[in-house]
């Protein structure tokens, strides 16, 4: 089982998620806890200046990035379209 921390802006960003969007992330997060790269999730590195972290699918159009740690620890870092993946 994979223990999940959850950053302030992955919160933030969590929050401004549309109602359904949030109920299927949290469907996700149940398979993701059990195992992250279970197929419905669609896990993948990213690249470029993004290439130390991960996503998985939330839909089609929403994800969830974030970065493997250590001992089966994960840090979510943000939420929402692809979006996030541009620079702050």
């Amino acid at each position: 089982m994979v223990k999940i921390y959850y950053t302030n802006k992955f919160i933030s960003s969590y929050n401004k998620l549309p109602e359904q969007i949030k109920i299927k992330a949290e469907k996700k997060e149940k398979l993701f806890k059990v195992d992250p790269f279970d197929p419905r999730l669609d896990t993948h590195k990213l690249g470029g200046k993004l290439k130390e972290f991960w996503s998985f699918s939330i839909t089609n159009k929403y994800r969830i990035e974030f970065e493997f740690l250590e001992n089966k620890e994960v840090l979510f870092l943000k939420a929402g379209t692809h979006n996030i993946y541009r620079n702050d």
